[in-house]
């Protein structure tokens, strides 16, 4: 199962607001018909709407009813401005557009309408298969985060439903299960639209990972109680000097890993940077309507008239921030040098040139190192749960890997 598919100028993506109650896959025919499902949210997460950025410009250039290419191209261009302006936040999804939007500028002059499509397919499929290898190549650079038998805090949604492939933070957490490192896995519930209950969950019970759901307000505590030891999140845009730009609510819990001395990594790929916006006090924060914070999942819980204000996304500052993981190497503090150098593809120049932070213990890299103490939240196995009652968190994850074998 992919979020988001292609086929002949058609795109296909599973629509994410029915998740979990309902798996529907939507045809999408226009670029009307795409911009709405990216707005609605039915497709989202950074990479995933990078992937959608480029096929959307290809779709257009497939439909098109002009028959050279002058008449193609216009409507490449009315396309990359009506997608672009559905969610400004996103860096990726600008840069998916304009990807396939250039090359079709660039080839515009030299080529007949036929070949043109075919070159915008081409690159759009591009984009996405570059996506998923970029997805394996994360998880197994941000292992050296994740400990043996660590509890894990991830927020929003950064699995195999927001790329093309495995995922950003989440898919880390995946590929350390599958490690048997033991893991488990604290979700923040992530108001207003609850991506963390609905989908990181739906996840995590797919693939038999070993979690707990938690109200967003209960992580700061958790971690000042030590029971969590990594926050582990993605990214929407992140600014020349390592400022994170991410899902609302990251912010607190970057403040209360820095507090707690547990580190706080970010994992996103190269196309999230965005070097030309020098901090993150500089990039545009989407707001979304009021009704989502006054209602719950379609339910009204305030007063009529109440109102609300709705950011998306919020910013994390550098100096928060224990490391910034791609799929071309890892940076440390100081990032600018470094973002620049993985942004150009030179992992071995970029990899951890800055002081290594005290919230990233040595031990963590080390597969077989152990944690000085059982963590003491007992996330609940995503298989089915026995009569008995259910194992402590140091036994949790053996026990969903047993049951999770048997119902393969």
């Amino acid at each position: 199962m992919r979020a988001i598919d292609w086929d002949a100028g058609t795109i296909r993506i599973l629509d994410q607001t029915l998740l979990p109650k309902e798996e529907r896959v939507l045809t999408l025919t226009s670029t009307a018909e795409l911009a709405d499902a990216i707005r609605r949210l039915s497709i989202r997460g950074a990479p995933a709407l990078g992937i959608a950025g480029g096929m959307g410009v290809a779709q257009a250039a497939f439909r098109s009813q002009a028959a050279g290419v002058p008449g193609v191209l216009r409507d490449v261009e009315l396309a990359a401005r009506e997608l672009a302006a559905t969610r400004p936040t996103a860096a990726n999804l600008a840069w998916g557009i304009e990807r396939v939007a250039r090359l079709a500028r660039e080839r515009a002059g030299d080529t007949d309408r036929d070949k043109l499509l075919v070159l915008l397919e081409e690159e759009a499929l591009r984009i996405a298969q570059e996506d998923a290898n970029a997805c394996i190549e994360m998880a197994h650079n941000a292992q050296r985060y994740i400990a043996r038998k660590a509890v894990v805090l991830t927020h929003c949604n950064t699995g195999f439903l927001c790329t093309g492939g495995y995922g950003t933070a989440l898919g880390a957490i995946r590929l350390a299960h599958e490690q048997g490192k033991e893991i488990a896995v604290l979700a923040t519930e992530t108001r207003p639209l609850m991506q963390g209950s609905r989908l990181t969950t739906w996840e995590l019970a797919r693939f038999g990972i070993p979690h707990a759901l938690i109200a967003d307000g209960a992580a700061a505590g958790l971690i000042s109680r030590g029971e969590v030891k990594v926050v582990m999140v993605g990214a929407d845009r992140i600014a020349a000097n390592g400022d994170v730009v991410n899902k609302v609510g990251t912010f607190g819990l970057a403040l209360a890993a820095k507090d707690a001395g547990i580190p706080f990594v970010v994992v996103a790929p190269t196309s999230t940077l965005d070097l030309t916006v020098p901090s993150g006090d500089k990039i545009p924060i989407e707001e979304r309507a009021a009704v989502e914070v006054t209602s719950v999942l379609g339910t009204p819980v305030a007063p009529p008239g109440t109102y609300a204000v709705n950011p998306a996304f919020d910013v994390t500052p550098a100096r928060l921030v224990t490391a910034i993981v791609t799929e071309s190497g890892t940076a440390t503090a100081p990032f600018g040098v470094a973002l620049k150098k993985l942004s150009r593809g030179e992992p071995k120049a970029a990899v951890l040139k800055g002081p290594r932070p005290k919230s990233a213990p040595k031990r963590a890299s080390k597969p077989d190192s152990k944690v000085r103490s059982a963590p003491k939240v007992r996330p609940k196995p995503a298989a089915r749960p026995r009569k008995r009652p259910a194992a402590s968190a140091k036994r949790a994850p053996a026990a969903a890997k047993r049951r999770s074998g048997r119902s393969k």
